[in-house]
């Protein structure tokens, strides 16, 4: 086991249109039961959400499901995958997460997903945790919003120490590696947790 045991993976209710994202969630997954990893993410059955979740259950490892009462009809489709936290809206669903994760994934996926991983992002900045915070980047998914976030450090607005927040790599071995060597490096914006 690593560094961490509970990895909070956000991602989308769809697959995409290709199937190497798929695959990704496929290995994502697998990487987590080899390092006896737990799962909590959104609570979805369908999409890359379903597919990381069966592939961490079957495993034999913990999945935590939070999701909302409004999106209950709409990302459980026939059974829910391991345990399922019912919460009353999205604010609580993230915050929940947050919580019970001692690490963050992103796998490509829709504003949702971009929302849940700069939420992260930002609370890493302001201090309010110090976990690892990492971006899936597959076959260069997420290449725009790194050039963005090199942008906003070129530009002044991101602090070029709050830059390494976010840990990328194109594959899950990688990035499970680099999460786990992972040492928070940037000035955080209060010097508390809240």
């Amino acid at each position: 086991m690593g560094k961490f045991k509970r990895v909070c993976v956000f991602c989308g209710s769809n697959s995409g249109y290709r199937q190497i994202f798929s695959d990704a969630a496929l290995d994502l997954g697998g990487q987590l039961v080899e390092r006896k990893m737990d799962l909590v993410y959104g609570g979805g059955s369908i999409g890359l959400m379903g597919l990381v979740a069966q592939t961490v259950y079957d495993g034999g490892c913990h999945v935590l499901g939070v999701i909302p009462t409004a999106l209950l009809s709409v990302e459980i489709a026939g059974h829910a995958v391991g345990e399922v936290l019912i919460v009353s809206d999205m604010h609580e669903r993230k915050a929940e997460m947050a919580r019970q994760a001692d690490a963050f994934i992103a796998l490509p996926g829709g504003y949702g997903t971009m929302e849940e991983l700069l939420e992260m992002i930002t609370w890493s900045q302001l201090g309010i945790h110090d976990k690892p915070v990492g971006l899936l980047n597959i076959d260069g998914y997420y290449d725009f919003l790194l050039g963005l976030f090199d942008k906003g450090v070129e530009e002044g607005f991101i602090n070029p120490s709050a830059r390494n927040i976010v840990i990328s790599a194109d594959n899950a071995r990688d990035l499970m590696q680099k999460m786990e060597e992972y040492v928070p490096k940037h000035e955080q914006v209060t010097p508390t947790r809240s």
